[in-house]
């Protein structure tokens, strides 16, 4: 796994070994960042929840953002993710947090933090994307015109649990059996 593009590109990236992580494929990374261009510039700040690796929110500010904040609540996964953001020398444009999505949502409306991208790649078979958007929303973490991008192979079982009183799905994408959910705040009117 490597840095696509930007600052850092071909920047090779620790994984963790084994099936408890699930890296975005480089062709999906592509498109994902190719869709989400106009979006990142040098005030963009990135939330990567479920980060495994450190990946998305590193390929952001490969491509500009100016901060990132990186959370897992795995062991081995924070470890990565450390080694990758110090082989990056981007210790000073992150936040790592070592705790589950829960605690850190709070943690980060404590300190009022407004992100511009949301990514949320969780363990697939759970509803930890569902609940994080949705507490995304409510603990107001998110910019007037901020996205959420939820990755899954349950597209269906997302859409469904989804509360659409509180977010739209402006469009999706789909490669192989990933879809990419985009995701924003129902504005009420």
């Amino acid at each position: 796994m490597r840095i696509i593009s930007g600052t850092m590109r071909g920047m090779k990236l620790n994984t963790l070994d084994g099936l408890n992580t699930r890296p975005t494929l480089d062709r999906v990374k592509e498109a994902l960042f190719s869709k989400l261009a106009s979006q990142i510039g040098e005030e963009t700040i990135v939330l990567d929840l479920f980060s495994g690796s450190g990946a998305l929110g590193l390929e952001s500010l490969s491509r500009g953002a100016s901060k990132a904040v990186l959370c897992d609540k795995d062991y081995n996964a924070f470890k990565v993710i450390q080694q990758n953001v110090e082989k990056a020398r981007a210790i000073d444009k992150t936040e790592l947090l070592h705790t589950d999505y829960l605690k850190a949502l709070d943690s980060l409306a404590e300190k009022e933090y407004k992100f511009d991208i949301v990514f949320l790649d969780p363990p697939y078979k759970t509803d930890y994307a569902c609940d994080a958007a949705q507490r995304i929303v409510t603990l107001k973490l998110l910019n007037t015109d901020g996205i959420i991008v939820i990755e899954t192979d349950e597209r269906e079982r997302v859409i469904n649990e989804l509360d659409s009183n509180l977010l739209d799905i402006y469009d999706e994408k789909k490669y192989g059996r990933v879809y990419l959910l985009f995701v924003k705040e129902k504005k009420h009117i």
